[in-house]
């Protein structure tokens, strides 16, 4: 690191500290992340998930450039859970071109289990449903060859999901609604965004404004971001 032996015994002595170059060449230097150090406390989540969903596909999406990197999301079952979890919209809609490029790599069962044990499994089946409107909606307007046969194998491997999903769900008018939107702050905002949710969201009981078609611009941005 070009440190001297008389500045490294400063800095062994609490006298002194590294600068920030220094520190991002030991995060290299032995493959870890900032939260190795500091603790999960200090991160910020949001920006970790949203550099996270970038590098899996979410292009976007910007990147966080002075977020330090991590190793707690390098998982996509992580990423995936996590981000359905924070009920953040916009990372939310973010996970349709991550579950496209990744329809190979991604257990959504051990996902919806792992949701299930907090009881907010009907998230995963709900963005599925989303991301399969968004699909057929990107299909009809004939994408770029390439992406058209990464979009039809996805649609097969999420429908199929799907229609698993519904033969085992409970039906949405004998549950509460999951309330994903963090504005929905008031019973008066929630009949409001009740009413004007989609039929999606309404057939998995998801109090949310996001429509399929917001699904469908991710899709869209995530591809020209590429």
């Amino acid at each position: 690191m070009g440190l001297s032996q008389a500045r490294l015994s400063e800095i062994e002595n609490g006298d002194g500290t590294f600068t920030a170059d220094q520190l991002l060449d030991i995060l290299k230097l032995f493959n870890v992340g900032i939260d190795h150090f500091t603790g999960d406390a200090t991160r910020d989540t949001s920006a970790d998930l949203q550099n996270a969903l970038v590098r899996l596909g979410g292009r976007h999406l910007q990147e966080h450039e002075a977020a330090f990197p991590t190793n707690a999301l390098e998982d996509l079952a992580t990423v995936l859970y996590q981000t359905l979890v924070s009920g953040t919209p916009r990372l939310i809609t973010a996970l349709a071109p991550v579950l496209v490029l990744h329809i190979d790599e991604i257990n959504l069962n051990a996902v919806r289990a792992k949701l299930a044990s907090i009881g907010l499994q009907r998230r995963l089946d709900w963005l599925v449903d989303n991301t399969c409107h968004a699909l057929r909606e990107e299909l009809e307007h004939a994408p770029p060859r390439a992406w058209a046969q990464r979009y039809r194998r996805a649609e097969l491997v999420l429908e199929t999901a799907l229609a698993f999903a519904k033969e085992h769900a409970i039906p949405s008018q004998n549950s509460t609604p999951d309330i994903l939107d963090g504005n929905i702050r008031s019973k008066a905002t929630l009949r409001d965004v009740l009413g004007s949710s989609s039929e999606v969201s309404r057939g998995w009981g998801i109090a949310t404004a996001l429509q399929p078609h917001d699904f469908t611009a991710a899709l869209r941005g995530a591809r020209v971001g590429r």
